[in-house]
């Protein structure tokens, strides 16, 4: 019994690493593109405020990953090891390009691909609350930025006002900075870690008999293991995609910076928290730091760029491969039998 229960573990970490990877930059790509902190020390504070944050606010999001789209009772070692090792895939090729990644999305695809193979979806949830989170949540990202950008912060430099200057200056907009990004991965822990402990939360329940009572004290010990690997993502795949959403998009300011992460973190804690709906951070971030971006220099600008393109085909094709091989590996695994192993 322990050896297939070590495994979906495994898995989950190999996957918290490709998270952690792809979570640093919506969480540090403002502080790190206004060069406010190394990037040495990026990977332990997001570590920390990632974990604060699963522990803290990630209960609803992993109720909604682990039973929300697929019946409980199906989640058991190979089923779990296949949505997580699925997800980590399709994170691990983006990672590999450098570009950030939409856990959840790829997450819920993975997750929706057995439960239509075992005629368990829920398309409810998925149609009518998921989905259009992820369509409503991005356009009010860019917008609330652009609106910022355009009407408030962009007439203030336009009428010579020195405060601007003096203020991205400031050790206390610095700070404030450094702040929100920590603000940000705080978030990331209340949604991400979910993608992860979820499932494997759901598994345990199944498979070791475990009073239903306790489900916040199993989150919290899965939550102990997966959380950290965050860091270790961060710390090893992390520079690339930090690099391409920080510098690469548009070259901003400090004050832009906090606006940019407050916006993006404080929609991914609504989501999160009132109706614990998986939610796409990095785009949430992107959204932020491109309507910043026209606001400022206009939109030719800043959607002629390669990497805007680039961040665009791989949010479509990645959730694809995550639900196209979490499918397959389904049907091998039900073909062959391997469910019943054990």
């Amino acid at each position: 019994m322990l050896i297939p229960f070590i495994i979906p573990f495994l898995v989950a970490m190999f996957l918290s690493i490709n998270m952690g990877a792809s979570g640093t930059a919506p969480a540090f790509s403002a502080a790190y593109g206004s060069k406010i902190i190394k990037e040495s020390l990026i990977p332990g504070l997001f570590g920390l405020a990632v974990f604060a944050g699963a522990i803290i606010g990630g209960k609803e999001t992993a109720k909604t990953i682990g039973s929300g789209l697929l019946s409980p009772e199906l989640m058991s070692f190979s089923v779990v090891s296949v949505i997580l090792f699925s997800v980590a895939i399709s994170l691990l090729l983006a990672n590999i390009m450098g570009i950030p990644q939409s856990t959840s999305q790829s997450t819920v695809t993975a997750v929706v691909a057995p439960a239509i193979y075992f005629n368990s979806f829920d398309s409810h949830k998925l149609f009518y609350e998921i989905l259009p989170t992820w369509f409503i949540m991005p356009v009010l990202s860019f917008i609330l930025a652009y609106c910022i950008g355009k009407y408030i912060y962009k007439p203030l430099r336009r009428r010579g006002y020195t405060i601007s200057s003096k203020l991205n200056q400031s050790p206390y907009i610095k700070a404030l900075v450094l702040i929100m990004s920590m603000y940000v991965a705080f978030s990331i822990g209340t949604n991400n870690v979910a993608n992860a402990v979820g499932p494997i939360t759901t598994m345990a329940f199944n498979e070791l008999n475990i009073a239903s009572g306790n489900f916040v004290q199993v989150m919290i010990l899965g939550t102990l293991i997966v959380a950290p690997c965050f860091g270790i993502g961060s710390s090893i795949m992390g520079n690339k995609v930090l690099r391409n959403t920080g510098k690469e998009i548009v070259m901003f300011g400090r004050i832009e910076a906090a606006i940019i992460a407050f916006l993006s973190a404080s929609l991914l804690l609504v989501a999160s928290l009132i109706k614990g709906i998986p939610t796409s951070l990095v785009q949430l971030n992107v959204a932020a730091i491109i309507g910043i971006g026209i606001a400022k220099l206009g939109h030719r600008n800043i959607l002629r760029k390669t990497e805007v393109k680039r961040f665009f085909i791989m949010w479509m094709i990645s959730p694809c491969i995550s639900f196209v091989l979490s499918l397959s590996l389904i049907y091998i695994f039900d073909y062959y039998q391997i469910f019943k192993i054990y």
